[in-house]
């Protein structure tokens, strides 16, 4: 059976649970162990105890202009939703937060105390009364528009893009000309769509060669299809999807922007049900003077596991994908990013030492395709050299799912589209010491050339071009390409530009 619209995949999903109404929208950007009085003997009150906890951690998204469908910031509108509020707190369902805690600290985690959520539930069941205005603490405030504050540059196209009511997903690349007078360097990048609801994810490039400008000329309507894979002449420089915050990189680091480059966005679009248009804006913030550190994305499986071979069988419960990587030098992680779509289950990545210590550096015990983000460290992780990382997907293509697209199940392969799968783990981090950097860089590109070289060769012996690389480079002529002959190989396929995805492909 084909795939729903996706607009009756959200319908489906959201019967699980009458608190799911909440599912696609974030409801908090600042997280708070802080919470007014609450004492036992009387029941919390709106102004004294309820406010604290929704200005701390809901506000920040459930105002105009934000994701949340609804505001947040006056009593009537926390009222009329107090029984909400208290179940899909009560079930961890909201904040939306799905990393598991207990084995890194990470930066302003959105969970509540307990003491939180039975302070919601008991105003709830008292009536949700609104007590003495004049306790009621100052509504946060927050910068016009922008979440950082007003940008150094904004960007915004100049025209809409009009996307269809149902049908495929469809991936398009924007061009943004950014006329730098110089070469500067970016900290933070805020993505501001305009059409929330189409918008799944997009990914950020930089263009030095004119080949984006070309391509969005060539076509009528605004920004180009790919064609020919030309992304893969981009620089790569982080991303967004439903559920980001906007992420500034920590002190130190920043992403160089060359004066001659466009900035290019591509991104993922999923029908609605409605004909919507998207006029995406931008806000690029600058760093005061060039980093003396660059960092690296180490992405497992690479290329958001396009070469990991993944085909899920239908009725499968339990598919795993699985990938690892020694550290050839030590670093210091400060961020790590997931990525799947539907059918993702349980996503994890731990870093295995070399005195046979664990160290989980992310676990998602229940995956939310509708929520993804970036998870920082509150303090770095040091990973010395011979640190092997690990990272182990698991799917559910099974009628159990709830988040199932296609009913009955149907086998589903790595693919592009909503209702194609795929699947990564990035861990961000900063060589140990600058000089290797270019170790690491280089060792993550013979990794992902050896995975090339095993996907290459599981294909059937009939593959034409498996067929000529075993002639040019199986020197002792048994049929395979063992350890002696991979190097040359390897080397070719970096040389001549096979590689798929880049180093810092991430959200």
């Amino acid at each position: 059976m084909i795939a729903e619209p996706r607009f009756k995949l959200r319908i489906r999903a959201a019967q699980r649970s009458s608190a799911a109404l909440a599912a696609l929208v974030a409801s908090c950007a600042l997280a708070s162990s802080a919470t007014g009085s609450d004492p036992a003997d009387s029941p919390p009150t709106f102004t004294e105890h309820v406010a604290p906890i929704i200005f701390r951690n809901c506000a920040s998204c459930h105002r105009p202009g934000e994701i949340g469908p609804f505001p947040l910031l006056a009593y009537p509108d926390v009222r009329r939703r107090a029984r909400q509020i208290a179940e899909v707190t009560e079930s961890k369902f909201m904040p939306p937060w799905h990393a598991e805690l207990g084995h890194v600290e990470f930066l302003s985690p959105r969970v509540l105390s307990e003491q939180q959520i039975a302070t919601l539930r008991r105003w709830f069941e008292a009536g949700a009364p609104e007590g003495d205005p004049k306790k009621l603490p100052k509504p946060p405030e927050f910068p016009e528009g922008w979440q950082l504050g007003k940008p150094d540059l904004v960007l915004k196209m100049d025209r809409p893009f009009q996307l269809y009511a149902e049908g495929k997903d469809v991936y398009r690349n924007f061009v943004f000309p950014l006329n730098l007078p110089e070469d500067k360097w970016v900290r933070a990048v805020e993505f501001r769509p305009s059409a929330r609801s189409i918008v799944h994810h997009a990914l950020f490039f930089l263009d030095t060669t004119g080949a984006a400008r070309e391509a969005d000329a060539a076509e009528p309507e605004p920004g180009f299809q790919e064609k020919g894979r030309l992304t893969l002449r981009f620089t790569p420089v982080g991303g967004w999807a439903v559920g980001s915050n906007v992420r500034v990189l920590p002190e130190g680091l920043a992403y160089r922007y060359p004066k001659d480059a466009d900035f290019v966005v591509q991104t993922h679009f999923h029908p609605s049900g409605k004909v919507e248009e998207e006029q995406t804006t931008i806000g690029l913030y600058f760093a005061d003077q060039p980093p003396k550190r660059s960092f690296v994305g180490i992405q497992l499986p690479p290329a958001f596991g396009e070469i990991s071979g993944l085909d899920i069988p239908a009725g499968e419960s339990h598919y795993v994908v699985r990938d690892a990587f020694t550290l050839p030098v030590e670093v210091e992680a400060f961020s790590v990013a997931p990525h799947a779509h539907y059918l993702g289950k349980t996503l994890t990545m731990k870093a295995r030492f070399s005195d046979g210590r664990e160290q989980v550096l992310l676990r998602i015990p229940e995956w939310d395709f509708a929520w993804q983000e970036q998870y920082g460290f509150k303090q770095r992780v040091t990973l010395p050299k011979g640190t092997r990382l690990e990272t182990e997907l698991v799917y559910d293509n099974s009628a159990d799912n709830p988040r199932n697209p296609t009913s009955p199940p149907v086998r589903v392969r790595w693919g592009p589209m909503s209702t194609d799968e795929m699947g990564s783990i990035t861990l961000h981090v900063v060589a140990a010491r600058e000089e290797d950097t270019a170790v690491l860089e280089e060792a993550l590109k013979d990794h992902i050339a050896d995975l090339v070289i095993d996907r290459a060769l599981q294909r059937p012996r009939g593959n034409q071009i498996v067929k000529a690389m075993l002639l040019r480079f199986d020197r002792n002529g048994d049929g395979d390409i063992d350890a002696e002959e991979r190097p040359e190989l390897r080397n070719f396929i970096k040389n001549q530009g096979w590689l798929p995805g880049g180093l810092n492909n991430s959200f």
